[in-house]
């Protein structure tokens, strides 16, 4: 995969998660929505960092 390709799939499985977590509720729903939310700021995070070309 390219980079890019593997932040836009890292920024889609945290929407993925982000939306199950809210649908479950609970103490359960907090923490999936937590880490959805944390993949989406890292899918984010990663589509400006620098790539490496070999």
């Amino acid at each position: 995969m390219k980079g890019n390709t593997t932040s836009w799939a890292v920024l889609a499985t945290g929407a993925a998660v982000t939306g199950l977590g809210r649908i479950i509720g609970g103490s359960l729903g907090a923490g999936l929505t937590g880490f959805g939310l944390a993949h989406i700021a890292l899918g984010f995070l990663d589509q400006f960092r620098p790539s490496v070309k070999y």
